[in-house]
């Protein structure tokens, strides 16, 4: 797509210029459409769309994503990454100043920039689309410079702090501004939240207003690939992780490690969701925590559940290191709720690293609402305690007792889960939903042990859906 030389365009002249094209079924993930960029402009506008039709049942149809890159180039990495919108937009636009949701402010110089085409799935018949690119020229508007929220909120020391480290804003597929999900965040108890918009950082200069004494705001991205979403949790400001690849190209360790160096966890979300490209492919071996419960309790938390509880076992079995489980509610809009589930973080202060270290521990338990609070533990005498994301180090044939205490869930059960399965079932809490359960083991039969409170049963032998569960309290020596 090219564009005359800008050099005599009057001050808010525009050029438009529009192309078409079909991409087959089997298209690449990404195609990029080059747009030849003058001097002097001072906003690109791009809009686009596509055709939807009928296929046969039990076929997918035609589903188109957009973005942009400028003149820096397309190279994994994202150097010249301007914004993504996925599917969620028609239209959007670039300039100094200012930018649409999902995009980056910024100069919009001379060069060749591309237009990102994503075709997620496509019809039978093809897909067809439509791509219009204005350009407007004159003096471009003053810069913003961007500020960010500070890492440190006002904590209480070490104790338990609420958060919902995955939700999403208007700047990616999500219909609340920053300023709603802070809201709604401080309305649901929370101490701590985390961006996790569809593989962009431009929200991230947008929620420093939205931060407070009361709430430490994380910034991050999900990283949505074609095999998959991980959550980027708590990176530096402005940190971008590319997203352009899938399980067999060998690239996901090299993006892992892009997060970490930045400062942020790797948690893979709803891995055995069942959304086209949502389950899980790229293996556990990069991931700091994974994310088990999302939004509303479903059949497929209940498959990451038990996915992670294997893995606790092989963790003991093989003597290696264990994956700490974490909930997020993945809100992007009503009635999505922010705070529905949480995570609850044994963390030493209310800070990003804090928090982090709390996360990557399995120093946590995740609860549905604010009004659900667990203290689970487990001892073996006088000053021989262990508590969530810990070990109680003693030898095989000691007694231990595990004890848990439940508020906030009214006539729930509670299930504790050892590397043989579940041990224990207790009888129904009262309608006061506090309670307390005992019980007793040994390191020798018991190498973890983890708790589980849920709602009354609605089918036959099924367990009710999840009100809260914790990470194990392992025994016995490593």
């Amino acid at each position: 797509m090219t564009f005359a030389s800008g050099a005599a365009a009057a001050d808010g002249g525009q050029e438009i210029r529009t192309v078409r094209g079909t991409l087959p079924p089997g298209a690449p993930d990404y195609v990029y459409v080059p747009v030849e960029v003058p001097a002097g402009v001072r906003e690109i506008h791009v809009s686009y769309a596509y055709d939807r039709p009928s296929v046969p049942a039990g076929t997918q149809g035609n589903a188109l994503d957009i973005g942009l890159f400028d003149e820096q180039g397309t190279d994994l990495g994202g150097r010249g990454f301007r914004g993504w919108s996925g599917g969620a937009r028609p239209d959007f636009f670039v300039r100094a100043d200012d930018a649409t949701p999902g995009y980056l402010p910024g100069p919009v110089r001379a060069g060749t920039w591309h237009v990102a085409l994503g075709p997620c799935t496509v019809a039978p018949q093809g897909l067809t689309y439509t791509l219009t690119v204005t350009l407007t020229y004159g003096e471009p508007g003053t810069p913003v410079p961007p500020v960010y929220p500070p890492r440190r909120a006002r904590g209480r020391g070490r104790d338990w702090y609420r958060g919902d480290c995955h939700v999403h804003s208007w700047h990616s597929d999500g219909r609340r501004t920053p300023a709603e999900i802070a809201a709604q965040a401080r309305s649901a108890g929370l101490d701590f939240i985390n961006s996790s918009d569809h593989n962009t950082h431009a929200s991230h200069p947008h929620w420093a207003d939205q931060a407070g004494d009361d709430l430490l705001i994380m910034l991050g991205e999900e990283v949505t690939t074609r095999n998959g979403h991980v959550l980027a949790l708590g990176t530096d400001p402005g940190t971008f992780v590319d997203w352009r690849y899938r399980a067999r190209d060998g690239r996901f360790g090299h993006h892992a490690r892009r997060i970490r160096s930045a400062g942020g966890l790797v948690v893979p979300a709803h891995p055995h969701a069942t959304c086209l490209g949502c389950g899980w492919k790229f293996g556990f071996g990069e991931a700091d925590a994974v994310e088990v419960w999302n939004g509303p309790f479903t059949p497929d938390d209940e498959v990451t559940l038990a996915d992670w509880d294997n893995r606790l076992v092989a963790s003991v079995r093989e003597g290696r290191g264990w994956i700490p489980a974490m909930g997020n509610s993945d809100a992007h809009r009503a009635p999505d709720a922010v705070g529905t589930p949480q995570t609850v973080v044994l963390a030493d202060d209310l800070t990003v690293e804090a928090v982090q270290e709390g996360i990557r521990a399995g120093r946590s338990y995740v609860a549905e609402s604010r009004h659900v609070t667990l203290a689970f533990s487990a001892t073996a005498g006088p000053g021989r305690q262990a508590g969530i994301g810990e070990r109680l180090s003693v030898d095989p044939g000691t007694p231990v007792t595990v004890r848990l205490e439940v508020s906030g869930a009214p006539r729930c059960s509670v299930r504790l889960v050892t590397d043989q399965g579940v041990l224990l079932t207790g009888d129904p809490l009262p309608v006061s939903g506090s309670g307390t359960v005992e019980w007793r083991t040994t390191p020798a039969n018991t190498a973890y042990v983890r708790a589980e409170v849920r709602h009354e049963t609605a089918v036959g032998p099924l367990p009710g859906v999840m009100a809260a569960f914790t990470n194990p309290v392992f025994l016995g020596h490593r």
